[in-house]
């Protein structure tokens, strides 16, 4: 998964602003009580943190 790929995605799933708003503050303990934004910056794989985030935030199985 590309980065465009995953930020499309978490446009569809939380609207544009709320996306930004959750990668920004957002604490996830799947990503090691790191954000979104702190774990795509430090390397994770961008699948890897989308998969994190579909899964904790019980997204629709179509935006996985």
């Amino acid at each position: 998964m590309r980065l465009t790929q995953f930020w499309q995605r978490m446009d569809e799933a939380f609207g544009q602003s709320a996306a930004r708003t959750f990668a920004r503050d957002q604490v996830l303990t799947k990503l090691g009580d790191r954000t979104v934004e702190q774990a795509l910056q430090q390397g994770e794989p961008v699948l890897q943190v989308w998969r994190v985030v579909w899964e904790q935030a019980h997204l629709p199985a179509h935006l996985r």
